[in-house]
C-alpha cells in the first residue's frame, strides 16, 4: 500500500497543476504562454508541475495603495487602472457638487410632476 503513495501524490499534484494551468487567465501566467505551460505539465507530470508552481503560476495580486488608485475602505474598487483621487479635500468638494446637482434634479422633477398633476386636474392635454 505504501508503494503507491508516491505515485498517488504525484498524480494529485499533476491533476492540481493541470487544472490550475487551464483555469489561469492567459494574461496573468508568468514566463511562458499558457499553451506551453499546459504542454509542459501534461507531458512531464512531476517536473512540469513543480516548474509550473515555481515559475509559471500567477502570483496573488497585492492590494493597491491610494497612490496607485485605490479607494481605501472600499475593497471592491481596488483594481488596477481604477482612478481614485489622491486629495481627500477634492473628494469632499466633488461629493458636495454631486449632492447639489442631485438636489437640483430632484427639485426639477418635483416641479414637473406638480405641473403635470395640475394639468391633469384641469383637464388640459399633456404636453409631449
Amino acid at each position: 500500500m505504501l508503494r503507491f503513495l508516491p505515485y498517488a501524490a504525484v498524480g494529485v499534484l499533476w491533476l492540481f497543476c493541470l487544472v490550475d494551468v487551464i483555469t489561469s487567465r492567459e494574461d496573468s501566467v508568468r514566463n511562458l504562454a499558457k499553451t506551453w505551460w499546459l504542454l509542459i505539465v501534461l507531458f512531464f507530470p512531476l517536473a512540469g508541475s513543480i516548474v509550473w508552481l515555481v515559475a509559471g503560476r500567477p502570483q496573488a495580486a497585492r492590494p493597491m495603495t491610494r497612490d496607485q488608485g485605490a479607494a481605501p475602505g472600499f475593497p471592491e474598487y481596488e483594481r488596477r487602472g481604477r482612478f481614485a483621487s489622491a486629495d481627500p479635500a477634492k473628494d469632499d468638494d466633488f461629493l458636495r457638487k454631486v449632492r447639489e446637482r442631485a438636489e437640483e434634479q430632484r427639485a426639477r422633477y418635483e416641479a414637473e410632476r406638480r405641473e403635470e398633476q395640475r394639468r391633469r386636474e384641469q383637464g388640459e392635454d399633456p404636453v409631449p
